[in-house]
């Protein structure tokens, strides 16, 4: 992400003159709405790389988004309801251009009305118990699932779908029963198991018993015991939903056309640029609290380690927040207040006081004075680990994010944080470094220059083209190398944006290896976030949010694009998404692959044995047993996605489930996998740890989570035949033996 404002002077300039002297709007909806329509089509029309044109093909993408984004399962609207909207599914450029709201108002008007239809049929559907004896059957794949033409059938499409949740559950209950039965206490996980997300089915593991017993339990009450869980869970749905309110729903209508110029067009409504703006710094002013609604009122879910609330010692995870006040202020009552609301009373400038009446979780109050304070949002940023392997330290840098304080010169940046990282890695006296940019998403454009920029002496990083103008070459200009030993890349199927900016660069300058998933994401366009409230002068509406539009494309030094195809590892490892369809190139309306002419630059000629090093890894992977089984897993987890019928009938759906959890059994040793690796923390970070558990608490999390990371395990194994041959250690455990799977 760049915000490159030259390249959006003329728009300016334009809106300035435009809509400066706009009529003093009333403070009403229709009239916030009008205008936002119209600011939106103006700026990305004038603003956009490459605009779609406003026509009957724009308005049908819009008509098909929007539908689909209010009743995505099916379970609001009837046929008649869909009946009703078509003769406008060619009208919506008209609409947009007239700042017409009469779609809007129809679809926001009847969807509540469904909404509120609904709420009858779930409440009345878990009010008796289910038979599962019938042979009847639910199918999930509801973007070909017709809609329900009358309200009986739309009641019995929600009485199948809750009985397939209701009967997953009942399932686990009556398993648990049979080993209790056997003298078993099965313990089942809070989180389902990555791998029966993925593969549709629920896994428990047993354990001996700690605890208090579990008493035996009858199917009726079993039955009963699902039908109430699944009413609580209902009840929240909706009450997250009762939240929502005019503004939200209208969001949801203008991303709608946003996003048919480009899949990363987007409307911010104001808080939501708020949150993105805090993603992409790290940092936010408040107490350092994470919150989540309970009932009608607001929990502390964590504390952020080093935030002014952890280091009060005051508040905990679990309290439950009934009036907020500022400073010597009344506190005002919170309970029954929308969730982002409850968080705008509580964040707050720097140095200001708030006071908390909380419910604590030993059912005591307790009133609770906090000084705002920056928090930083630890997991954003860049954090390093050792490992050891034949005596020889390698050290690893994940880097989640191209983090950035536009706002301030002096805020976190990725760039001087890889820096700093590097520097500390080298004087741990490490051999080789990993880059692990796995599920990065991407952030700045200037971060990922310069992070590329520690590895090479100078040159070309990255070309950037802006509509009907030349290219801009971004160069690393600074002479100096951070780091000039063996150097891997790790990318996966989201790697995007400016992570694939960074593994392209090292790639074309065989500066180090790229390995992971076949091919990265695919995003190769550059965004601008616009404050839409600097066009309009004596705003009377509010807060207009901010638009993120797509204003260039990227280009690698060799000319390719990235979009679309992404960058292909080096070295590509099967992993659980190989076959399944969720790049840029899977999304329909995303921009075209292109290339132009190349920059200049210069291989990296200081590795002697970089071929040998990507051979040497592909046979390793080859000879390896649980990377045929990864593949082998992935080629199920695809299959399995294209399933989407359930039976119903109990005895049918526990043979079916019992069928998939043998199958899954095979790739239980997938999870289970240990590489024989020890990760530690470097010697400052290790300091640190004595006096913050919470920091000490989740390096373990991550380098137990490492030292299980056959991808992880293969980086460092290549960063080994990087290394120069008089400093390499022949070892037998260069290629690893993996259990034999049981089927």
């Amino acid at each position: 992400m760049k915000r490159n404002y030259k390249v959006l002077l003329l728009v300016v300039l334009m809106a300035v003159a435009l809509w400066s002297f706009i009529p003093r709007a009333p403070k009403s909806d229709p009239e916030k709405d009008k205008l936002l329509i119209e600011l939106l089509t103006f700026v990305i029309e004038r603003g956009h790389y490459n605009p779609a044109a406003i026509d009957d093909d724009f308005s049908k993408g819009v008509y098909k988004d929007y539908i689909a984004a209010l009743d995505p399962s099916k379970r609001f609207f009837l046929q008649a309801d869909i009946d009703e909207f078509a003769p406008y599914e060619t009208q919506l450029d008209d609409q947009i251009r007239n700042k017409d709201l009469s779609f809007f108002t129809l679809t926001y008007e009847r969807l509540l009305q469904r909404i509120d239809e609904s709420k009858s049929f779930y409440a009345d559907i878990l009010s008796k118990p289910f038979d599962y004896s019938v042979n009847e059957t639910f199918n999930t794949d509801y973007e070909k699932l017709p809609y329900a033409k009358t309200s009986a059938e739309l009641y019995d499409r929600w009485r199948k779908q809750i009985k397939l949740s209701t009967l997953s559950s009942l399932t686990d209950k009556l398993e648990i029963q049979e080993d209790l039965k056997k003298g078993i206490t099965p313990v089942v996980k809070k989180v389902e198991d990555k791998d029966a997300i993925d593969n549709k089915i629920k896994i428990t593991e047993e354990s001996p018993v700690k605890n208090e017993p579990i008493t035996p339990k009858s199917f009726e009450v079993l039955e009963k015991e699902t039908r109430e869980n699944s009413l609580k869970s209902l009840n929240e749905y909706f009450d997250f939903i009762k939240e929502l309110d005019h503004t939200d729903w209208f969001s949801v209508y203008v991303n709608a056309i946003a996003t048919r110029f480009d899949p990363h067009t987007n409307y911010f409504p104001p808080d939501e640029k708020e949150r993105f703006d805090v993603s992409m710094s790290g940092k936010l002013e408040g107490i350092g609290a994470r919150l989540q609604k309970k009932n009608d009122y607001t929990e502390i879910s964590e504390l952020i380690s080093g935030g002014p609330a952890w280091r009060g010692k005051e508040l905990e995870a679990g309290d439950v927040i009934l009036k907020v006040a500022q400073g010597n202020n009344e506190a005002v009552d919170v309970g029954g207040m929308r969730l982002d609301d409850v968080v705008k009373k509580i964040k707050g400038p720097k140095g200001t006081e708030v006071r908390l009446t909380v419910k604590k979780v030993d059912g005591t109050l307790a009133v609770i004075s906090i000084i705002r304070d920056i928090v930083e949002i630890e997991e954003t940023y860049a954090k390093s680990s050792i490992v050891e392997k034949n005596g020889i330290k390698y050290g690893v840098i994940y880097l989640p994010k191209f983090y950035i304080d536009f706002e301030n010169n002096d805020g976190r940046d990725a760039a001087k944080d890889m820096a700093i990282e590097v520097d500390r890695l080298k004087k741990e006296g490490v051999k080789g470094i990993v880059v692990d940019v796995r599920d990065n998403g991407g952030g700045s454009l200037k971060t990922v220059v310069d992070i590329a920029g520690l590895f090479i002496e100078q040159g070309p990083i990255v070309q950037v083209k802006s509509a009907g103008r030349k290219k801009e070459v971004l160069f690393d200009r600074d002479a100096q190398v951070q780091w000039d030993g063996p150097l891997v890349v790790m990318i996966n199927s989201f790697s995007a944006s400016a992570s694939e900016i960074l593994a392209a660069a090292i790639q074309d300058y065989r500066r180090g290896i790229i390995i992971g998933s076949k091919q990265s994401y695919g995003k190769g366009t550059v965004q601008n976030v616009i404050d839409l409230n600097q066009f309009v002068r004596g705003n009377t509406v509010g807060d207009l949010g901010a638009l993120k539009t797509t204003t260039q494309k990227f280009y690698r030094i060799n000319g390719g694009s990235t979009q679309l195809e992404g960058v292909s590892s080096d070295v590509a490892m099967p992993d659980r998404y190989t076959y399944l369809k969720m790049g840029e190139r899977d999304i329909e309306n995303a921009m075209p692959w292109d290339k132009i002419d190349p920059a200049e630059y210069t291989f990296w000629n200081k590795q002697a044995n970089f071929d040998a090093a990507i051979e040497k890894s592909k046979s390793r992977i080859l000879a390896n047993s649980t990377y045929q089984l990864i593949n082998e897993n992935a080629a199920w987890i695809d299959q399995r996605n294209k399933e989407y019928t359930y039976s119903l009938n109990l005895d049918q759906f526990k043979k079916e489930q019992e069928a998939l959890t043998l199958k899954a059994k095979k790739y239980k040793s997938i999870s289970d996998y240990e590489t024989n690796l020890s990760f530690h923390s470097l010697s400052y970070e290790e300091q640190l740890m004595l006096k913050d558990a919470s920091l000490k608490e989740k390096r373990e999390r991550w380098h137990e989570a490492l030292s299980k990371d056959i991808y992880i395990e293969e980086a460092i194994n290549v960063l080994g035949d990087l290394l120069p041959k008089t400093q390499q250690k022949p070892t037998a455990t260069n290629v690893k033996k993996s259990p034999t799977p049981k089927s």
